[in-house]
Formats: structure tokens, C-alpha cells, sequence
């Protein structure tokens, strides 16, 4: 594992220092360079908590990862150069699923002179830049987000109009990493969990974001989503590699599940 690999890998030139430029650039080009997909588990390879493997997935086979991987990963490189980094409990949809929800994401906060920033490159389609930890609302990019100090002592973040999940609560303190493996053994072998019933390719590109849901392609910027649909694996893989940065030809082999489920979603939805 090397610090300069990453670096290369997400297009940071310079030297990098424990502070706000550096925090700021890293973010963007983490999120630009590096795509949010849950590809492994469609496929039925194990993911877990171990850096070295995700170091090994997202830089040096150049694929991407979902939050546990994504921020895994950031979490790493932000120590590396030397920020006061810590990793905290989050919980996508609390605001439905009350607590059953804490684990489902993996958050960061970093401390800088006594401040405290989130930072997050593991929800797919939420901020490109560090937030600082104060209620009240955000722009980026022409997109509105919002924090939220909530009565409980945790914080919910707000997704933009157009986001795939409206929000997330986070902790501000230490993960509790036995529950983040609980959650992340789960998500990926439950029937239930949506990350097995479908695939999700997610990229940040100038002015919005790239997004595969299954048959479902989608580009959305402040004006809104533009969608379509793909028509065979062919066009799925062509997509992934040229959109997502992703060389996976075996996801072709995906393709008779993916019809299926967007034929059942399609069918509940009248």
C-alpha cells in the first residue's frame, strides 16, 4: 500500500499536507477518478473491512466500491498524510428504519484545528467537497443539500432533490466496527438487501452524475434526471467501461437477473 500509488490513482499532483486545500482536492478527485458500484456482490465475491484488499481493489485493479469501500479507502489516505481522520457510524434511511439503519453506511469526520468536516465519498450520489459539521443548508455544484443537528445527539444529512436516497444520520463518534462488518456481511447476502436484488454504478462527472440502476441509465444534473434504458449486455458492459472507468465483462452474465428485476419493479408499479 503506498501513498503516492493513491495519489496517481485520483490524479492529485503536488505535495500533500494535513490541511483544508489538501482535504478539499483530495475529496473531489477521489469521487471524480473513483466510481461507487457494488458490482462484486452481484457477482457473489465476498467484500469485507480490510483495507489491503480494498487498496488492492480500487487502486490497483482500478475498479470502484460501495461506502465501506469507498471511505475505507479515503479514510487510509487522509491519515497517511496526516489528518486527524475518524471513522463514525452511518445510518442511510434512519429516518424510516429507526436504528436498524446505524451500520448501513460508514462515514467520515475529520478534525482540522479543532473543526470538524465530513467527509464522504461512499454515497454515491451526495456532495463532491467536505461538509463542515453546522446545521443549516449547502450548495454544490447548483445542487441543495442540508445538515441537521437532530434531538438525539446525531446528524442527518439531506440529499439533493434528484438523489437516489433522501438521507443518512451519522454519529460523530467512533465507529463501532463490529456493527459496520454485521451490516456489511448483510447487505451483501440478504435477500432483502438492495444491493443484492440490484446492480448500482454511480460517478461523479462535471455538472452532475453518471448512474446505472440495472437496465436503468441515468445522467442528472441541477435540471434534472435524464433516463433510458439499455437494450443488451453488450451496451451494459460498453457503459460501464466507457462512463464508469469499469473493465468487468463478466457483469454480461448479470444480464437475465437484471431483466427480471427491472420486470418486477416495473410490474409492482403498475
Amino acid at each position: 500500500m503506498n501513498i503516492d500509488d493513491y495519489l496517481a490513482r485520483i490524479g492529485f499532483e503536488g505535495t500533500p499536507r494535513a490541511d483544508l486545500p489538501t482535504l478539499f482536492e483530495i475529496h473531489r478527485r477521489h469521487l471524480l477518478a473513483i466510481p461507487y458500484e457494488n458490482i462484486d456482490v452481484q457477482l457473489g465475491r465476498p467484500v469485507d473491512l480490510d483495507i489491503s484488499r480494498i487498496y488492492r481493489k480500487l487502486v490497483e485493479q482500478r475498479r470502484g466500491g460501495w461506502c465501506y469501500e469507498m471511505n475505507g479507502l479515503l479514510g487510509w489516505a487522509l491519515g497517511e498524510i496526516g489528518f486527524d481522520v475518524k471513522r463514525v457510524t452511518g445510518g442511510v434511511m434512519r429516518v424510516v428504519r429507526g436504528d436498524d439503519a446505524l451500520g448501513n453506511h460508514l462515514v467520515l469526520t475529520v478534525d482540522l484545528d479543532g473543526e470538524l468536516w465530513v467527509a464522504d465519498a461512499g454515497f454515491g450520489d451526495g456532495v463532491l467537497e467536505p461538509l463542515r459539521l453546522t446545521a443549516g443548508p449547502i450548495e454544490q455544484r447548483g445542487f441543495e443539500y442540508r445538515l441537521e443537528r437532530l434531538p438525539d445527539g446525531l446528524w442527518r444529512f439531506h440529499n439533493h432533490a434528484f438523489g437516489g436516497a433522501p438521507s443518512f444520520d451519522f454519529s460523530t463518534a467512533p465507529a463501532d466496527e463490529s456493527l459496520l462488518l454485521e451490516k456489511c456481511n448483510y447487505l451483501q447476502t440478504s435477500p432483502e438487501s438492495p444491493f443484492v436484488l440490484s446492480l448500482v454504478c454511480q460517478r461523479f462527472v462535471p455538472g452532475g452524475y453518471e448512474i446505472q440502476l440495472g437496465k436503468l441509465a441515468k445522467r442528472v444534473t441541477p435540471a434534472g434526471p435524464e433516463t433510458w434504458l439499455l437494450r443488451s449486455p453488450a451496451e451494459l458492459v460498453s457503459r460501464l467501461e466507457s462512463v464508469f472507468g469499469l473493465n468487468v465483462p463478466e457483469v454480461a452474465g448479470l444480464w437475465p437477473r437484471i431483466v427480471e428485476r427491472h420486470d418486477e419493479v416495473m410490474a409492482r408499479r403498475g
